[in-house]
This record gives structure tokens, C-alpha cells and sequence, in this order.
């Protein structure tokens, strides 16, 4: 599931200078039927939304969905033309992607590949055998009981640590396992098919998958019972727990963890964050209880499931029907080719990356952003320096960790190298394996060394945009920086609505609530009085009420604890951006363009940039386990607070957008 995380403000656009500026505003979306000052969103949306049919092969459809497949055929264009190319990197590239596409080698396979992990399964006998299996597995694509592996270490920003936390379900969250309502229990009894399907292709006998397949839920559901909550996991002071390999094997005895780390190359790691204690505890007492049998049935689910995708047709339509149809709601599988893209993405997205900015994203682009950027930094500023709820003390670290942030745009000024990677024309499922040995060994090959500041958490060609707080760094790819986020040929409204916004957005993470716990430097250390602390917290709190209040679908809220942060960024992304674009006109009145004042075009450019529907199952996925409100309800909530929307839209007691002035929520 995508971030989709977006942004804020700017002082001034100076490439936008037209003698006949456009609004960039698409009025054909609109329903004229629905006023703004009701509902914004469906307002500018409106008649999209009637007309828009969601494709077959997705389960969501809106303005990051059209970028997205913009970039599937741009990248199906490098990966098909690698092969006329001499490098080596080409040469990878090409032999990835011709590997998903060789269906007549897959096939020939069938489950010849996985079997023997399923021997090494079948071999365990002993805990100490479950360790050495559980160790050796954590560089493959399979989900296991914990997850392991190398990141900065949250109160030492500039060291890397090894870190441990829950994993190990085959279901998107807990809640799927716990919740007893109607539509969570169809999906745990569609799960029950799916593993017993999987069992059934790998060999067993109808009864034999039927039985494991109730002992596998069985086991997980116990899993759930001990995982944290995803609001709990959003605090970052609970989930560092740093400790000695000894405390560990104190905290968790019935695994032996010095040889799960040594079989996961792990063996230098001197220390480990635990990020769930009590969670690890319960698992140790789980290794006691649960006999060898029921482990080896869940590690042969977790096997088969991980590595479906890259066996045979069988295999593959098993994995789609599940989580594809089943958890997302779409109706057919993707084209072998995107998919082929996809897994050459995560193989070696920087590769592509490389040619995919050559190709697609000159140089004056990164140029222009890098000064909208700077500029919007500025109106954030501004921002601080005028909280009325926040002492000069707070303002000052505020004003510090805002000056060290660092900006990427587009790129890496260094790219991955990949010459250790091996991948072969005619081998799917060992490339996978390849692949992701490869991506292990790279973040592990990290422990022990000075953090790296240059490295990326996305490719280029990703159509999102992100905050790191231990980096304390904003990062934009290059395929996002396009219309409707940002139109060239527009006047200023539209893009402060837009890509203003989404900067902005990413500048705001550095300061909600989980952002606003590290300071200027990456470490996870208090910057703030007692008091201002406290103004933030009633300031949050509201805000969590009123986002509790929205039902996107009958019976199933948005949970306000899990998507502050989010909505945070959205509230003071907008409000930031705004302030921007009032800046950017230099005391001049905005034009009126199609009939709308700068102020409303602005507005309107904000909801057209958040254009989506999704299906239902896939959006209560997202209720569950994502930490962001669905698109409608982040223009809703983000405007509805915001005095200048009231204002450019006179809005009135009686709209449904009304918010009384005194009940309206600015946090930055």
C-alpha cells in the first residue's frame, strides 16, 4: 500500500510567469450539484468519481494511480530495450525482467524451487533446529515470527543498529485475527481456503491441507493475541529497547539467539533494539508450548506463500486470489509485464532508477524544485514564529531542527551498485532468492559503519514523497513532480494547492507527533518544555476526536490515534502552503481565473490532487492498517479548519464544511 504522503507551502514559483496563465483547475471533474462549502472533495471530484471505473487489474484509481502507470510503461520501455544495451547493469536489468516473463521455464519448473525449503522444514526436529531454520531464513522473501535487520539507531543518529521486531502474519494486521464482526471473519475463512490451496499444490492430500491449514490459523491468531497495536508501534519511545544479545536470551529463553544471528550473518551484532518486548516474551513461551508439528505447518505456509509469486501459473493465480481479490478487491490480475516490472523494481530499483532520471527528468527540473523547496522552508519558518501556543524557548529548537534539514530531490547523488547481484534469463525463483540476498546483505553490510545520509528510501520513479526523523531529511522522487502535483504551464494556485501542499506535508512530519520527538540531529531526544507539551497534546487530542468521527464505511471509523501523524501533515501542510502562496503574491491581488479567485483556485487545486476510489475491500485494509485517512476525508478534515478556506468560499453556519472559528484546529 502506497504512502501517499503529501505537502506544503511556498514564498514563490519564479519559473511560472505566463502573459496568459491557465487556472490548472479541471472543471469537467466537478459536481456542479455539490457546493464546496458542503463538501469540497466531491465538489471538484464529483463527477470524476460517477464516470471513473476503477481497471481491472487495480484496486484504486486517482491522480497517484495515472502517475504510477506513467511509470510502468516508462520503465517497460527501459527494461524491453536493456537487452540492446552492452553493461553490465543493462545486462541485469534485462535478464530480471525476461525471468518474470519466461512463463515456458516457470512452468517447466512448477514447485521443483521451493522444495527444498520444504525438506529444510520438514527436517527440523528440535528448537535449536527451529533457531538455525528461523536465522537462515531471514535474508529470504518469507514472513516470519520477528523480523531482524540493520538501521539507525534512534537515540545515536549517526550509528547503525541491529533491531528486532514482530512479524510473521499472513493476514495484513492483528485485528483481521481478533475482530469478531462479519467482514473480518470472511477473510480469515477465505484464508483457511488459501493456505489449504497452497498446501494442496505443494503435495498434500485435501485433508492434509485442510488440517494444517486450521492448525496455521490457529497458531497465527496466537501471534495476534501477543503483537502490539498499530498505535502503540507509532511510539517511538516505547519500541526502542535496546539490549545485549545477553538480555536478549534472557528476555526470549526458548530461542537460541546467537545462532539465529550467526545464521543471518548477524553474528557481529553486539547489541538489539527490541521494538516489541513483551511481544518476544510471549513468542519464547510459544516455542515451549507449541509442538515442533505446528511450527514445521506454519513455516511451510509462511514458505509457500512468500514464494508463490515466483512459481507456476498454479501458484501464482493462488497468490492473486487471496491478496489480490480477497484483501484489495481487484478483479484481475496484472499484466505479466507490470508485474515484471515490479519485481525488477525491487531487485534493483536504483538501476532503473538511473535510467528513468536520464530520460524522463532533466536537470533544470531538480533545479526549479530545489527553489521551491528552499522557499517553502522559509514560510515554515514564518509558520513558528508565529505560534501563539508555543514558547520562545520550544520556537528556538523548532527554528533549529527546521534548519537542518536536509532536502533530496529526484535522485541519488550516488547511485546503488549492483555488480554483486547474479540474476539469470531462465531462473524466476532464484533470481528472487538472489535478489533478495542481495538487499539483506546491504543492509546488514551497514552494521558497524558511520550512517550513510546519501542513501534513498525510494527510487526516483516512485510517485510518493517522504519524511525521515532520524535523518531528519524530506525526500521527493522524481515521479512525482509532475501535473496535477505540479503543472509547469499553470498559474500559482494550482501548484501551492498541489505540489506546495506535498511539500509542506513532508515538512510538517518533521513536527507531529512522532516527528516532534527527534531533534535537529536525528536523535530521539525531548526539545520541548513541559508546558508546550502539553498545548501540543490538547491540540492533537482534538484532532483525533474529530477524524474518530469520520465512517468511510458502514461501521468502520478512521482511527484518529493511528493517523495523527498523517493528518498533522495534512492540517499543517495546507495551512503552510496557503500562507506561501499569499506570500508568493507580493501584496497583489491574484487574477480570477475560470470564473475562481486565487484563493479558491487554491482550494480546488488541493482537492483535485487527492482524485481517488478504491474498492471496499481494499479500504478496510487501509482503516486497519494504514496511517493515512482515506483521500476524501484528508481534504475534508485538512480544509475544514483552515480559516482561509471559510473565507474564500464564504462558507456559513448552516454549510456543511462550517466549522466555528473557535473550534477550528492550527497546530503549526
Amino acid at each position: 500500500m502506497k504512502l501517499r504522503t503529501i505537502a506544503l507551502a511556498a514564498l514563490y514559483l519564479p519559473w511560472v510567469a505566463f502573459a496568459s496563465p491557465i487556472s490548472g483547475i479541471d472543471q469537467a471533474n466537478f459536481d456542479v450539484s455539490v457546493r464546496p462549502q458542503d463538501n469540497l472533495f466531491l465538489s471538484v471530484n464529483g463527477a470524476w468519481l460517477k464516470q471513473a471505473t476503477i481497471p481491472a487489474d487495480r484496486s484504486s484509481w486517482g491522480a497517484f494511480d495515472v502517475l504510477e502507470q506513467r511509470s510502468e510503461d516508462r520503465l517497460k520501455d527501459i527494461a524491453e530495450h536493456a537487452g540492446e544495451q552492452s553493461d553490465a547493469e543493462s545486462r541485469l536489468i534485462h535478464a530480471l525482467y525476461q525471468s518474470f516473463m519466461n512463463e515456458a521455464a516457470i512452468e517447466a519448473a512448477g514447485s521443483a524451487p521451493v522444495q527444498p525449503w520444504l525438506k529444510q522444514v520438514d527436517a527440523i526436529g528440535t528448537k535449536t533446529d527451529l533457531s538455525i531454520f528461523l536465522g537462515s531464513l531471514m535474508p529470504m522473501p518469507v514472513s516470519l515470527p520477528f523480523a531482524l535487520g540493520v538501521g539507525q539507531d534512534p537515540k545515536q543518529a549517526t550509528q547503525y543498529l541491529t533491531g528486532a521486531d514482530q512479524s510473521g502474519l499472513g493476514l495484513p494486521d492483528r485485528d483481521y485475527y481478533l475482530k469478531k464482526d462479519a467482514s473480518y471473519a470472511k477473510i480469515r475463512t477465505a484464508y483457511l481456503s488459501h493456505l489449504t490451496t497452497l498446501f494442496t499444490l505443494s503435495g498434500d492430500t485435501q485433508a492434509q491441507a485442510t488440517a494444517r491449514s486450521a492448525r496455521v490459523l490457529a497458531f497465527e491468531t496466537k501471534l495476534a493475541h501477543a503483537q502490539w497495536d498499530r498505535v502503540s508501534l507509532r511510539n517511538p519511545q516505547k519500541t526502542y529497547n535496546k539490549m545485549s544479545i545477553t538480555q536478549l536470551q534472557a528476555l526470549a529463553p526458548a530461542l537460541n539467539w546467537s545462532l539465529i544471528l550467526q545464521h543471518a550473518e548477524l553474528q557481529n551484532a553486539k547489541e538489539i533494539n527490541i521494538g516489541q518486548p513483551t511481544y518476544f516474551k510471549a513468542l519464547s513461551a510459544l516455542v515451549n508450548s507449541t509442538p515442533i508439528p505446528v511450527w514445521q505447518d506454519y513455516l511451510r505456509a509462511r514458505v509457500l506463500d512468500g514464494a508463490a509469486p515466483y512459481l507456476n501459473k498454479a501458484f501464482a493465480n493462488a497468490s492473486f486470489e487471496f491478496k489480490g481479490k480477497t484483501l484489495a478487491g481487484q478483479k484481475e490480475e496484472k499484466a505479466r509485464w507490470k508485474r515484471a516490472i515490479s519485481f525488477v523494481e525491487g531487485s534493483a530499483g536504483e538501476a532503473l532508477g538511473s535510467r528513468y532520471v536520464a530520460k524522463y527528468f532533466p536537470p533544470e527540473h531538480k533545479a526549479r524544485m530545489e527553489t521551491l523547496v528552499a522557499n517553502l522552508m522559509k514560510a515554515y519558518s514564518s509558520s513558528i514564529d508565529g505560534l501563539t501556543w508555543m514558547s520562545s524557548d520550544t520556537k528556538a529548537k523548532a527554528h533549529e531542527k527546521l534548519d537542518h534539514y536536509m532536502v533530496k530531490i529526484g535522485y541519488p547523488s550516488k547511485w546503488r551498485d549492483y555488480s554483486a547481484l547474479e540474476a539469470k534469463a531462465d531462473d524466476l525463483f532464484g533470481n528472487a532468492i538472489r535478489g533478495a540476498q542481495f538487499a539483506w546483505r546491504f543492509n546488514i553490510g551497514h552494521l558497524g559503519k558511520t550512517v550513510d545520509r546519501t542513501e534513498w528510501g525510494m527510487t526516483p520513479q516512485t510517485v510518493n514523497a517522504y519524511y525521515n526523523p532520524s535523518l531528519n531529511e524530506i525526500v521527493f522522487p522524481a515521479a512525482i513532480l509532475q501535473p496535477p502535483f505540479f503543472n509547469p504551464e499553470a498559474e500559482d494556485a494550482v501548484n501551492y494547492g498541489g505540489i506546495g501542499a506535498v511539500i509542506g506535508h513532508e515538512i510538517s512530519h518533521g513536527f507531529d507527533d512522532q516527528g516532534a520527538q527527534f531533534d535537529a540531529y536525528g536523535n530521539l531526544k525531548n526539545w520541548w518544555t513541559a508546558a508546550d507539551k502539553k498545548a501540543f497534546d490538547a491540540l492533537t487530542t482534538r484532532l483525533v476526536k474529530q477524524y474518530d468521527a469520520y465512517e468511510p464505511l458502514p461501521g468502520k471509523h478512521i482511527n484518529g490515534k493511528l493517523t495523527l501523524g498523517e493528518n498533522i501533515a495534512d492540517l499543517s501542510g495546507l495551512q503552510i502552503a496557503y500562507k506561501g502562496y499569499q506570500l508568493s503574491l507580493n501584496g497583489q491581488p491574484a487574477p480570477v481565473l475560470d470564473g475562481f479567485t486565487g484563493e479558491q483556485r487554491f482550494f480546488l487545486g488541493f482537492s483535485q490532487v487527492w482524485r481517488g476510489k478504491m474498492q471496499d475491500e481494499l479500504l478496510l485494509n487501509l482503516l486497519t492498517t494504514n496511517p493515512h485517512s482515506p483521500e476524501a476525508f484528508r481534504v475534508i478534515g485538512a480544509s475544514v479548519n483552515s480559516d482561509a478556506f471559510q473565507s474564500a468560499f464564504a462558507v456559513k453556519p448552516g454549510d456543511k464544511m462550517y466549522k466555528a472559528p473557535s473550534e477550528r484546529i492550527r497546530i503549526w
